[in-house]
């Protein structure tokens, strides 16, 4: 076997979440050309049908299911789904996530701050408790890899909700970790500042040229740079790694979305 073929993935069937656009939608095209077929959730079909396309213009077959990952009911949809489709889950993508934008902690409901902790961290929790049953007993093995992100390592002002749920993301990844293996490994992706929908909503041109000037590598994320690790994360080139948070962020040491302090 050559080094390459370690990061094929050919046999094997990944469930995605958030998969109608950005890293989600990334990982789904990546994975399907490494020979994968896919199982895609979100919340717009439209989108997931498009990435569908995608997907099976390479050859390999995508299920699309309806998502709201809020819900239990509509992540144990989306496992029995790829059961009964294809038969086996190899690898699961914790990828839809979110939150608020950076707002004041004295301004943050506690709603807003619970609803953070349950779109990062709940959803990523119940996901994997679903399926890390059915990927012991139809692949004998797997990989999962939760979308984390810097703000969950590194502190900043205004970030509480946010921060504190990604934080949690990340050590709710060293937890399954030591308690799965070694039959599923459990790793997360610190994601930088990355060009997706949900960080063009708040970046205007002054905004995007101070965080390209504080980011080390001096430009931001594209979704392929998120993609590309996670195809090492699900593939047997990565066997040996599980329980760790691979930072992909352009060098970042701090955050690059600078924002106030409460006595500024």
């Amino acid at each position: 076997m050559s080094i390459l073929d370690k990061f094929r993935l050919d046999g094997k069937v990944a469930v995605i979440t958030g998969a109608g656009r950005g890293i989600g939608a990334a990982c789904a095209k990546a994975f399907a050309e490494a020979g994968a077929d896919v199982v895609i959730g979100a919340r717009t079909i439209s989108e997931l049908e498009s990435v569908a396309g995608e997907i099976e213009a390479m050859g390999r077959r995508a299920k699309i299911v309806k998502l709201d990952v809020m819900l239990t009911e509509d992540c144990e949809h989306l496992i029995n789904s790829a059961v009964e489709t294809f038969g086996r889950i190899d690898i699961l993508v914790n990828n839809a996530g979110g939150g608020t934008p950076p707002k004041p902690t004295l301004k943050t409901s506690v709603k807003e701050f619970e609803g953070n902790f349950r779109f990062n961290v709940t959803s990523a929790f119940v996901c994997s408790q679903l399926a890390i049953p059915r990927m012991v007993e139809t692949a004998g093995e797997g990989s999962i890899i939760n979308i984390s992100s810097v703000a969950g390592k590194e502190p900043c002002s205004q970030f509480a909700a946010y921060g504190v749920a990604k934080s949690s993301l990340s050590f709710l990844t060293k937890e399954l970790a030591q308690e799965f293996a070694p039959k599923i490994r459990v790793n997360a992706i610190g994601v930088g500042s990355t060009k997706t929908q949900a960080l063009e909503s708040v970046l205007t041109p002054e905004v995007e040229t101070n965080m390209v000037r504080l980011t080390p590598m001096a430009r931001l994320g594209e979704v392929e740079d998120i993609s590309a690790c996670a195809l090492y994360l699900a593939s047997p080139a990565s066997a040996y790694l599980t329980g760790d948070v691979i930072a992909v962020n352009g060098g970042l040491n701090a955050l690059n979305m600078q924002m106030p302090g409460a006595f500024d």
